[in-house]
């Protein structure tokens, strides 16, 4: 290959990029946008500014879950996760949070699902550092803010499938189905403590 040759296709491999560039580059800006977005309305539901929404949605094994604001910490892409030898299979291991080591948690597996396959719209919700819990929960998406005043409350009869960490039930005007999730009561449930094999 002669040096015009090569200069040939390193001007069509530049004028392809741009083209790719701007699309990448306009993902990335819509996904930061959106995510501080969030961020400003997490903090504004906890301080009370925006006393009607105020759970955090996720899909978790295909179930829609409402997480307090006050018991939900940081979001985070899902790094790498370093596995912990003889422990059950929905403890996926440890992964570092900003310097610190958290425990990461397939909740769907955890509730006898199928393991949660891990893609871009994964994600770690960690615990409030005032659970005094250094834990995270590995769900399929995180969907935005709900207000629950919205929804009709529909509690079914306690039992197995009904654990004091789920006990409410909701229904939006969509007619969709959503379980408030308490991380503080998780972290009593006897089963979540013993990640043991």
């Amino acid at each position: 290959m002669d040096r015009a040759e090569s200069s040939q296709e390193a001007s069509a491999a530049l004028s392809r990029t741009p083209q790719l560039a701007p699309d990448r580059a306009a993902r990335r800006a819509r996904l930061r946008d959106f995510q501080t977005h969030l961020v400003d309305r997490m903090h504004a539901a906890r301080s009370g500014a925006d006393a009607h929404v105020n759970r955090l949605a996720v899909v978790v094994g295909g179930s829609r879950f409402l997480l307090d604001l006050t018991q939900a910490g940081e979001i985070t892409t899902v790094g790498a996760i370093t596995r912990v030898p003889l422990t059950a299979d929905w403890f996926l291991g440890l992964s570092n949070l900003r310097g610190n080591l958290i425990s990461v948690v397939d909740l769907a597996r955890f509730q006898g699902r199928d393991a949660t396959v891990i893609d871009k719209d994964c994600r770690i919700v960690a615990f409030a550092p005032a659970l005094g819990f250094n834990c995270g929960l590995l769900v399929s998406r995180v969907l935005g803010l709900r207000n629950i005043d919205a929804m009709t409350l529909k509690n079914p009869a306690p039992g197995a499938d009904n654990p004091a960490w789920l006990a409410r039930h909701y229904a939006d005007q969509e007619a969709q189905d959503w379980t408030e999730l308490d991380l503080s009561l998780i972290t009593q449930d006897s089963r979540f403590l013993h990640v043991g094999s």
